[in-house]
């Protein structure tokens, strides 16, 4: 089992991109290995999250569903090298 999460994020009733959006300005601030919780309405985040975790080098780490909302955990990967 995946630990609490650090931040939660609710972006029940934003569609798409602003999920992700607001999904990339939370991670931004976080410490790598903290993991947010995102709650979303919009199915394509169910697309759109595990792909831009990939991209940017987060883990996706679970989607579950509960009726119409979706709660996503993604833990912060590790800072880019400058």
């Amino acid at each position: 089992m995946t630990r609490p999460p650090d931040i939660t994020l609710d972006c029940e009733g934003l569609l798409c991109p602003l999920p992700v959006l607001k999904a990339r300005k939370a991670l931004a601030g976080m410490a790598p290995g903290q993991i947010l919780r995102l709650t979303a309405t919009d199915r394509m985040a169910a697309i759109d999250l595990p792909h831009f975790c990939a991209e940017a080098g987060h883990h996706f780490l679970a989607a579950e569903e509960n009726g119409p909302v979706t709660a996503y955990l993604i833990e912060r990967g590790p800072s880019p090298s400058r």
